[in-house]
């Protein structure tokens, strides 16, 4: 079963995302303290703007582009991030 890629103006996760794509931060949503801790000293709070970069070819992890520099993180990481697409 293929996604739909989301479009402008679209809610959903990070990794829904398709390489190019851009959106906003909206939330975040995980069960564990530490990890949200540890994405939001990354940088990756409300309103950041995020550009999917690139994608290892299994899948994971996801380069992204944020606040000026390239971060690598998990998909799993990314299902947690909430977003708005805007390119």
């Amino acid at each position: 079963m293929r996604k739909e890629i989301l479009k402008k103006g679209q809610e959903g996760h990070l990794s829904d995302l398709k390489i190019g794509q851009s959106a906003k931060v909206l939330g975040l949503h995980l069960d564990k303290p530490e990890v949200r801790r540890h994405l939001l000293d990354m940088g990756i709070t409300k309103g950041t703007k995020i550009l999917i970069k690139k994608i290892a070819p299994m899948g994971d992890p996801v380069s992204i582009e944020l606040r000026g520099y390239e971060l690598c993180i998990r998909k799993e990481e990314m299902k947690n991030i909430d977003i708005e697409v805007i390119e």
